[in-house]
């Protein structure tokens, strides 16, 4: 299939309906952009030739990507023909996508190319049943099941209104058939704009024949159009990654609540808990434990760790095995050694930890310096340590091996290993001098 397919994808349209400055097909979805899920899909069903059509705003943001560029937005139609230059000789056939479908599957694009194939035909349209039919353009077959026409909703009569087979706007094309069909296209409206559809139009007045192939699933091919519509996608995509982690032996215990990437990796027989958020590049070894309630980002979780609840890793944090990160904690680009515990109510940035390290509650490393354009500082702190509660490490600033750090102490030099350091002002009692100042709570004024 792959030396004669290319695609188009089209990518050019602002999408007003999202109400956003961000185009339509640049909306974030599981880790991905819109668009970025529909390029996969076509990817993955084997296609090597893919160009996206994009506006000259975006044009530049497809990296390592052949992008064509829609000067204006001047309809479907118009949107393929700005990708004809940058597929000018290819020959076999050329698959035409919107970036607004993220549900795409591989396998329901290479089903696609197997019945244009199969049925010899000049184009193929891509159909689907939704359960409420709306506005969408309904498909009318001849008697041999073959397409007959197209035809929008609002020019259809009561028959075909009644019909519930309809237009995804995905189709494929025998590439030579496809640009003699382009040049044809005239406007049906003021603003000039040309419509993919009538293509098919014209193929079957030539007498070519126009094949038609049902998704079996309909919201998977369904455009996002709105912010609500996004929504319903991303649930549904978030179901599918769940399932996918869970028939390969990861332990979900509430997929409905529990977002995962679709770049995040997860071995076996790893459990996570309800209210995790889990993104980008995050990945988890075998027997960790993670949630419930805890966000991780671009993180490395070890094996056998356990994180949570109420935890947030972020980009840069790597948690060796057999490590703890507990509740309310918050890591940021900190490397934890194999079985060091940070329990509880702790901030660790920007720092190195070995490993049997210790660190008790409300420790924090401050590595954001006051001068300006100073950089941020790092903590490194070695292994079997034992951290007091009320720690404050100014960074830059190191603690050798086997050291013992006070409570309450506010580190700013190095501890040698086995030191004890810290020494906070012990306490000092008043006796009697709230009384003395502001006598007792039952004293008459």
């Amino acid at each position: 299939m792959a030396d004669d397919l290319a695609a188009v994808v089209m990518a050019g349209g602002l999408g007003t309906r999202m109400k956003s400055a961000t185009p339509k097909h640049l909306h974030p979805l599981l880790g991905r952009r819109m668009v970025d899920w529909v390029i996969r899909a076509a990817q993955d069903a084997g296609v090597r030739r893919v160009v996206v059509v994009a506006s000259p705003e975006t044009a530049a943001l497809f990296d390592g990507l052949e992008v064509a560029v829609q000067q204006t937005p001047l309809g479907t139609g118009d949107a393929v023909q700005s990708a004809r230059a940058a597929l000018e000789g290819a020959t076999g056939d050329v698959l035409v996508l919107n970036g607004d479908v993220p549900a795409l599957t591989a396998d329901l694009v290479r089903a696609l190319v197997e019945t244009h194939r199969s049925a010899g035909a000049a184009g193929t349209v891509l159909s689907f049943e939704p359960a409420d039919a709306r506005a969408y353009a309904r498909i009318v077959r001849d008697a041999d099941g073959r397409l007959a026409r197209i035809v929008e909703a609002a020019d259809a009569s009561v028959v075909e209104l009644a019909l519930k087979e309809v237009n995804s706007g995905i189709y494929v094309f025998r590439a030579e058939r496809l640009w003699t069909a382009l040049e044809r296209l005239e406007p049906h409206n003021a603003q000039g704009e040309l419509y993919l559809t009538d293509t098919l139009g014209l193929l079957v007045v030539d007498g070519n024949p126009v094949a038609v192939h049902t998704a079996p699933v309909a919201w998977e091919v369904e455009g996002i159009n709105t912010r609500v519509e996004l929504a319903a996608v991303t649930a549904a995509l978030r179901d599918r990654i769940n399932e996918a982690h869970m028939l390969a032996g990861v332990t979900i215990v509430d997929p409905a609540s529990t977002w995962i990437d679709d770049g995040v990796e997860i071995a076996p027989d790893t459990t996570i808990h309800p209210f995790t958020v889990l993104r980008g590049s995050t990945k988890i070894a075998a027997g960790a434990e993670v949630g419930p309630h805890v966000v991780a980002i671009d993180a490395e979780i070890g094996p056998g760790v356990t994180v949570g609840p109420f935890a947030y890793l972020r980009a840069g944090t790597v948690l060796g095995a057999g490590a703890k990160a507990g509740t309310f904690v918050e890591l940021k680009k900190a490397r934890i050694g194999a079985r060091t515990k940070v329990p509880h109510l702790s901030y660790i940035g920007d720092a190195e930890i070995g490993e049997d390290t210790n660190i008790a509650a409300g420790n924090i490393t401050a590595n954001f310096p006051h001068e300006r354009g100073k950089p941020k500082g790092t903590t490194r702190i070695g292994s079997n340590v034992r951290t007091g509660v009320d720690n404050t490490f100014d960074a830059p600033v190191s603690i050798g091996d086997d050291a013992w750090i006070a409570p309450g102490a506010v580190i700013t030099d190095d501890v040698a290993p086995g030191s004890l350091a810290g020494f906070a002002p012990r306490q000092e009692t008043r006796e009697g001098w709230v009384y003395e100042n502001h006598g007792k709570p039952d004293d008459a004024d």
